[in-house]
């Protein structure tokens, strides 16, 4: 076969400049340390600023920086190596280190998609779980997981009406249904208003979106729409089906 028109293309000129100020943040910066302007750094490298922008933008996505508004452009440290597995971790709220803790719960009707998995009405009303995951203490996970009352029949109003508690009582009783197994889908996605004060990331920064459908007696119990940093995890499968979130470097201790 011929030669293609991709394989033709000159590689863009911010890929390039990536390459140069990935070798210099490992050379010239520490982490956390406040890179100068982009005025200023595109003076050093001899570029245009959109160039720039292009550049630091892409080295955002691959965790190399930080943005954060107020602050500017810092250097950022290693992803952080956290286990994530359905048996361990998906139904603690606190004590350990990697655990998931509530925030709140409400009741209202879910979105469209998540309603037609749980064949809820578009009206009918759900709990709504809303909890966040913390690694080292850093947050670097939000969800929202959702409920219907069928599948907590037990649950009472009285003892916690709303808050991080009435989250606890509903995850406690999803946990004693007794789920029959799970299915999960990763996919790149930009951060909502409220998830990204949660995680510390600006609106629209790119994100990690988790999507987990909990069965049990033949239907969906629960569906879980949970946000992770993508400057921040790494997201790997093992044989077991379990997700598990590690950072190169650890491999590369694990190797040698």
């Amino acid at each position: 076969m011929g030669t293609t028109q991709l394989e033709t293309v000159q590689e863009p000129k911010y890929w390039h400049l990536k390459t140069v100020l990935s070798e210099a943040l490992d050379s010239d910066f520490a982490v956390g340390e406040i890179l100068p302007n982009e005025r200023e750094l595109a003076a050093r490298f001899g570029v245009a600023r959109a160039t720039l922008r292009q550049a630091l933008e892409q080295l955002e996505l691959e965790g190399r920086l930080h943005r954060r508004r107020g602050v500017g452009t810092t250097v950022a440290p290693p992803r952080v190596g956290v286990a994530v597995s359905t048996a361990r971790n998906d139904w603690t709220d606190g004590g350990a280190d990697t655990a998931w803790q509530p925030v709140n719960c409400e009741s209202a009707p879910a979105p469209a998609a998540v309603a037609a998995t749980l064949n809820a009405g578009a009206e009918e009303p759900v709990h709504i779980v809303r909890r966040i995951r913390t690694s080292h203490g850093q947050v670097v996970a939000a969800e929202l997981l959702y409920v219907p009352s069928s599948s907590v029949p037990e649950l009472s109003g009285i003892d916690a009406p709303s808050g991080a508690a009435r989250a606890r009582n509903v995850v406690r009783e999803l946990h004693r249904l007794g789920l029959d197994g799970q299915d999960r889908s990763v996919e790149l996605g930009s951060a909502r208003a409220d998830d990204a004060r949660e995680l510390d990331r600006l609106p629209g920064a790119p994100v990690l979106v988790v999507t987990t459908r909990y069965l049990a007696a033949g239907g969906t119990a629960a569906v879980s729409v949970a946000t992770y940093r993508a400057d921040t995890c790494r997201l790997t499968f093992g044989d077991s089906g379990d997700l598990e979130i590690s950072h190169p470097a650890q491999e590369e201790r694990q190797a040698s």
